[in-house]
């Protein structure tokens, strides 16, 4: 199984399920998944070097290299049905593997569902800041937004290792954003938070522009992580289920 796969896929899946995690985060923001969709969905998180079980390893910043090492490792999985969800950074990263595997006429995705990240051609509040920005200053920014979990202001030590993650992947989407605008050829669904400030509702429904297929935009109750409620994962199996279903020769129409 590759690093990059927090858990092994089944054999038998009618369709696998690739889950990208948001900036400062991992796999585990998908731990209660795999129980919220039904027994033909394969959900597989995928964990980004630098943390987790992959703490050891130096972190990716460079988004070439980054879908590349995506599209090798989990290779054998694409090649039966699958789809992508995305959530924050994890959207970037969903649509530019997409992008780059229908660039080299690779099979494509059934579906490309994107959570909480504004279309790439509008500005992210933490993204303006540059690289060099200062802990105290990222803080701030992230502080406004609500962008990090409450409890991390009294951990010293994890706030410290927490904005030190986050920025190299913020440094990360940066670059997925460089160059982003070729149209997918797949279904598109962007999701955005009713209380998001980081990402809006108007912000998220341009990804319209990012695809030539059939694309919706959905609101769900909550911030800027409805990841890590109950309500996205359904909405998202409803979807999964209405899809035409396909052999692995015709998927990624």
């Amino acid at each position: 199984m590759s690093d990059y796969l927090a858990a092994g896929g089944r054999p038998d899946t009618a369709l696998n399920l690739f889950c990208f995690h948001h900036a400062g985060s991992g796999a585990l923001s998908f731990a209660r998944w795999p129980t919220r969709f039904p027994d033909g969905v394969s959900v597989l998180p995928v964990r980004l070097p630098g943390r987790e079980t992959r703490i050891r390893e130096p972190r990716i910043t460079d988004a070439r290299r980054l879908i590349g090492e995506l599209d090798r490792e989990l290779g054998p999985l694409l090649e039966a049905p699958y789809a992508f969800y995305g959530h924050s950074l994890g959207a970037l990263v969903a649509y530019r593997l997409a992008e780059h595997r229908q660039q080299r006429g690779a099979p494509g995705p059934e579906l490309v569902a994107l959570g909480a990240c504004a279309a790439p051609h509008l500005p992210t509040p933490a993204l303006e800041e540059p690289p060099t920005v200062s802990d105290e200053r990222l803080l701030a920014v992230l502080s406004r937004y609500g962008t990090l979990p409450s409890y991390l202001y009294d951990r010293p030590r994890w706030l410290s290792s927490v904005l030190s993650l986050t920025r190299d992947d913020l440094a990360l989407a940066r670059d997925l954003r460089t160059g982003a605008g070729r149209p997918l050829s797949c279904p598109v669904v962007a999701f955005s938070g009713v209380d998001d400030t980081v990402a809006t509702a108007a912000a998220v429904a341009e990804w319209r522009r990012y695809t030539t297929g059939s694309f919706e935009a959905r609101e769900v109750a909550g911030g800027h992580y409805f990841v890590r409620d109950e309500t996205l994962p359904r909405m998202l199996a409803g979807l999964l289920d209405r899809r035409p279903h396909t052999t692995a020769a015709g998927h990624g129409g």
